[in-house]
């Protein structure tokens, strides 16, 4: 993050993409921890179909913890995470 305050509702409706420019899917929603005052988790919905064919149901969505987010500006840049799970289901299937 650049240290610049926004405004959390700002992240509502952004695309969410990996750190390799993979389309994850868009924020719906953000939770927060008032005690600290920090955003915990991104809610996202509108997911990107490869990445999460057969483990989310369609139409469902997906949290992620906020401390995957590496960059917010137009879109938010997460950890590639996804994919690094997504390759390792793939390597067990053909193993």
């Amino acid at each position: 993050m650049d240290g610049t305050p926004q405004e959390i509702t700002n992240l509502v409706g952004r695309e969410v993409y990996s750190n390799n420019g993979v389309f994850v899917g868009e924020v719906r929603d953000v939770h927060l921890d008032f005690e600290r005052q920090t955003v915990t988790e991104l809610a996202l919905q509108d997911l990107n179909n490869e990445l999460f064919h057969g483990r989310i149901d369609p139409g469902k969505g997906v949290m992620v913890p906020y401390r995957w987010v590496r960059a917010v500006g137009d879109v938010i840049l997460i950890n590639d995470v996804v994919e690094r799970y997504k390759e390792e289901e793939e390597e067990k299937a053909i193993a």
